[in-house]
């Protein structure tokens, strides 16, 4: 049994303006390529297939295409639903690509037995089981009440993730018993070897990301625990964009997206990772086959005389007959009003755009009313933010680690805490409008129909104590804290959800 495990294509992904329709279509001729001369006999792709959740006809093209082309190649495709995927884009066309020999999972609502698939091999016969996980979203897997504290969210959601992923992994072993059961006397000589396979879009802690990378968790929980997974042969991650291994652990990996979505992953060699199982054993031979690189990009650092020379004297622009993207970081500490037009003279005449520029500082902006002069394009959000609140006087501001449970909401609603307020009441208004900040910029990223059945506490503070409803398909939840009044008495708690029952003709977010 051979597989091919891929992630994080991003099709329709705009990059600083420029379109990816052409990388996109080389990668996928490149990966049929690979099915054909590797005899694969399944593909993984584990999650965020789409930029967007309303992708762009182009990039839709390009997806079913790539299925009709892989139908006559004997090659089950699996594709799992991503934090970047629209759950009602990706299952519009799950019921006809059933009969292409494609298994679509866009989320985890509905039956178990559903999200467990038997992988067959080129001759038809089952040769692996796979549990498959896509992006979990909160609301399919817990009852989210009013009244938790960022550690009773972070906890029930990590248990409940723990506890979904068991939940598959048992239904896994009943099925893979009963394939072995079936197999008919005098085939084999010894008992078939089924592994077992998992999948996830999520992410892992301790692994390393890049600036292309969205934070998917709510509350506080920045990571999920490898020791939360079960014992699969082996398990196929998808989120991160640089591939890598999870917990130093050779069965559990990231692939790695195919194609650079930042700058900053030029220096990795991107990847795809082909898994091999013998008929006889249930541990996988795993290699890598990396992938070209369809666009030539560079970054160029220094002053700008070394990115001048640099540029002179790039064999990537010399030998392109397609224009190289770069970004260029210029390191000065002074404000050039004329750095665009600088560039852009040194670049005449060359084969090469300019997507990014900015200035590199050797040391970061704390607050807007500094002297040295700052373009907007060189902070990012939060630097903004921070620079702003910076601005603000809170007097007597104790550690942020340690702020007052007790303080009433009307505390945090008011221009300035009481005379004589302790420091605590100060210390929750700022770490409030810090959760504020954060809960703006999450639904600034969050796809609109995730928007729509959503039922986190309004950012201006209102609690909502009324129950989240989690049996509605019509919308989603993006994996995202709700907030609370400081100070507001604990009241329910989280607890993991029951399977929800299969229902006919709804699967949008």
């Amino acid at each position: 049994m051979k597989i091919l495990h891929t992630s994080d294509w991003h099709l329709g992904q705009s990059f600083f303006t420029k379109s990816r329709k052409n990388e996109h279509a080389a990668f996928l001729k490149w990966l049929l390529q690979q099915v054909e001369m590797h005899q694969i006999d399944a593909i993984i792709v584990a999650g965020d297939v789409f930029d967007t959740g309303t992708p762009p006809s182009y990039a839709r093209e390009l997806y079913h295409a790539f299925i009709g082309e892989l139908q006559g190649m004997q090659c089950t495709l699996v594709v799992l639903g991503g934090n970047h995927d629209s759950v009602s884009v990706l299952n519009e066309s799950k019921a006809l690509l059933k009969y292409l020999n494609s298994h679509v999972i866009a989320s985890t609502y509905g039956e178990i037995s559903d999200q467990v698939i038997t992988l067959n091999n080129r001759q038809g016969k089952p040769s692996a089981v796979l549990c498959a996980v896509p992006f979990i979203r909160p609301r399919d897997v817990i009852v989210s009440e009013a009244g938790q504290s960022a550690t009773d969210k972070r906890q029930a959601l990590g248990d409940a993730i723990k506890q979904h992923y068991g939940e598959l992994y048992k239904e896994a072993l009943t099925l893979r018993a009963g394939l072995v059961r079936n197999e008919k006397p005098g085939e084999s000589e010894t008992p078939p070897a089924i592994p077992i396979i998992a999948t996830g879009h999520l992410t892992a802690l301790g692994v390393s990301q890049s600036e292309s990378v969205r934070d998917i968790y709510i509350g506080t929980l920045e990571g999920f625990d490898a020791s939360g997974f079960p014992p699969a042969d082996y398990i196929a991650l998808g989120h991160i964009h640089r591939p890598q291994k999870v917990s130093k652990s050779e069965h559990i990996r990231y692939s790695g997206s195919p194609i650079p979505l930042s700058f900053d992953e030029l220096n990795t060699q991107k990847q795809v990772v082909l898994v091999e199982f013998e008929p006889t054993s249930t541990t996988p031979n795993i290699s890598t086959l990396p992938v070209p690189r369809f666009q030539a990009m560079e970054v160029i650092k220094g002053d700008l005389q070394t990115i001048e020379h640099a540029i002179n004297t790039s064999e990537t622009i010399e030998t392109n007959k397609d224009p190289v993207w770069l970004c260029i970081e210029v390191e000065t500490q002074d404000y050039l009003t004329d750095l665009q037009q600088r560039i852009q003279n040194v670049l005449e005449g060359k084969n090469a755009e300019i997507l990014q520029l900015k200035r590199v500082r050797q040391k970061a902006v704390k607050s807007l009313s500094e002297k040295q002069n700052v373009q907007l394009s060189e902070l990012s959000v939060n630097d903004v933010f921070e620079a702003r609140l910076a601005l603000e006087s809170f007097e007597d501001t104790l550690d942020e680690t340690s702020p007052n449970p007790d303080m009433p909401l009307s505390f945090t609603d008011t221009a300035s805490p009481p005379t004589g307020a302790p420091p605590q009441m100060k210390l929750s208004r700022i770490s409030r409008i810090r959760q504020l900040f954060t809960d703006a910029v999450e639904l600034v990223h969050t796809n609109d129909e995730d928007l729509e059945n959503t039922s986190s506490t309004s950012l201006l503070g209102a609690s909502n104590n009324s129950p989240a409803s989690s049996n509605s398909q019509d919308g989603t939840t993006a994996m995202q804290g709700s907030v609370e009044p400081a100070g507001q008495t604990q009241t329910s708690q989280t607890q993991p959800k029951q399977t929800q029952p299969k229902q006919t003709e709804k699967g949008e977010e």
